[in-house]
């Protein structure tokens, strides 16, 4: 038996099997760059139902690193590098081996104390071709064989103030070492993690739009969006969905260059949306369409944003059927939702036009309406606030394992739709 099948088999035994059998939570949060490109995600685990780990650390790592097998870590992240939380027992003994090394970064917590073994293992890691980030930073000089060792410094905005930070920056200035500021919510503390030197930040602040008061939703944007509206009807209009692309120049561009793209091995150029239609199909061109329009409303925002757009409305959709919504508003629901942040218009100002029922549109400005269920778990889910989905799920009789099958299946649906936007 290989060396990391051995230790995915010692993990899984250690698990008890009420976990080990039991629904498994996992969630990603992005890491972005200054360009709002995704440098990694932080995968985020829970083995069970239960609120918390009930305080047994090492178990909670354990079964996260049991989750990497059993997911696949490069399904969870597209390729992307991982940052994974390790305790001093997932240093220490190896159980981090199971990992591929290129693909992750392993995140020393902050209870962790800097003994010379765990230095030594750390030292060991490094050589092994893992990186290393030190979570929760603050400066005390005990953790200066580890600031050595570090490739990343992470730094939550909420737990520090700025002449804490200063100072830590001082100490690490010229240093090969990446700064990140966690939890980073708004517009105001991204400006000030840029102006502090930070290089990668970590939080939602990208998902929310800085409000501008009495801007106006541009015209070409909703009639992206009954295009939309029409693409997920069950009788295609045709005559009337040729008649929105063509006002939007860079709209059809997209639809044509996208339907002409080898991928579809067309034998002959298409030169029209009828004949798009026509060659390939309404199931193919409704969604070729949707894909497009969701990047062109998209087109001045972090790619991060439509990824994440992606995964609501696929995830919405599939999980309708769970509980006897409408798989096709629902699939707007969980696409339109970002759109705040997308276009910089408060969803206040964007839905009254929206083309949607009223119940879905009352649904996007956030009222507890039944249409809302499932976006309103899956935001829980992102955020990794598992006793809220726990609470959403009892609620409204959710069943969660399928839930969670669902958001798997929606992350590499997404991932995939990307390729093509």
């Amino acid at each position: 038996m290989a060396a990391t099948e051995t230790i995915a088999a010692n993990l899984s035994q250690t698990i008890p099997e009420s976990k080990a059998d039991g629904v498994r939570y996992v969630a990603r949060q992005p890491i972005l760059d200054l360009r709002g490109r995704v440098h990694g995600y932080e995968l985020l685990f829970r083995s069970g139902r239960e609120q918390s780990f009930r305080g047994d650390v090492e178990m909670a790592t354990r079964t996260m690193l049991d989750n990497t097998v059993i997911f696949g870590l490069e399904q969870l992240t597209g390729g992307l590098t991982a940052f994974v939380n390790c305790t001093r027992e997932a240093l220490t003994d190896n159980l981090v081996d199971i990992l591929p090394p290129s693909m992750c970064v392993l995140e020393i917590l902050e209870t962790v104390e800097p003994t010379p073994d765990l230095v030594d293992a750390c030292r060991n890691l490094k050589k092994a071709g893992f990186r290393l980030a030190l979570d929760d930073f603050t400066w005390h000089p005990k953790f200066e064989p580890l600031i050595q060792l570090a490739d990343y410094i992470k730094v939550d905005f909420t737990l520090s103030n700025a002449k804490d930070r200063q100072e830590l920056m001082r100490r690490v200035h010229g240093a090969p070492i990446a700064m990140l500021a966690e939890k980073i919510e708004t517009q105001e503390e991204y400006k000030q993690a840029c102006a502090e030197g930070f290089t990668l930040i970590q939080g939602y602040y990208f998902c929310r739009p800085q409000l501008i008061e009495n801007r106006n939703v541009p015209a070409n944007r909703l009639s992206q969006i009954e295009i939309l509206r029409l693409l997920h009807e069950e009788t295609l209009n045709l005559p009337e969905i040729a008649r929105l692309v063509k006002r939007d120049a860079s709209l059809t561009y997209r639809l044509l260059r996208l339907i002409n793209s080898p991928i579809f091995a067309m034998r002959y150029q298409v030169r029209s949306v009828e004949a798009a239609l026509m060659a390939i199909g309404e199931d193919v061109f409704r969604r070729i369409a949707t894909l497009a329009i969701a990047s062109e409303l998209n087109a001045n925002q972090t790619v991060e944003l439509l990824r994440m757009a992606f995964v609501r409305g696929r995830f919405c959709e599939l999980a309708a059927e769970l509980c006897g919504l409408d798989a096709t508003e629902q699939y707007l629901l969980g696409l339109l939702s970002l759109l705040p942040a997308m276009l910089q218009v408060p969803m206040r100002q964007l839905a009254p036009d929206l083309p949607l029922r009223e119940a879905i549109r009352v649904a996007l400005m956030g009222e507890a309406v039944p249409e809302r269920r499932v976006l309103e778990w899956l935001i829980a889910h992102e955020h990794g606030n598992w006793a809220a989905c726990d609470a959403l799920a009892a609620e409204h009789k959710l069943d969660q394992d399928a839930l969670l099958r669902t958001y798997e299946d929606a992350v590499v649906w997404a991932e995939s739709a990307l390729q093509f936007a």
